[in-house]
């Protein structure tokens, strides 16, 4: 049986992955539409900023 920590840790990322969902989904689509790299860059550098466990 898994510790209660590691239960609760997973727990944890499950609900940070609900609620950055969004944001990285439509981050995605937008960098697939822009023309420009730089934009591009930007963009997934916000990407690289959000919490680590947020994402999938």
């Amino acid at each position: 049986m898994a510790k209660k920590s590691l239960i609760h840790r997973e727990k944890k990322r499950q609900k940070l992955e609900q609620k950055y969902h969004l944001i990285h989904r439509s981050s995605k689509k937008v960098i697939s539409k822009v023309p420009s790299l730089s934009e591009k860059w930007k963009i997934h550098g916000k990407l690289q900023s959000s919490q680590q466990n947020s994402k999938i």
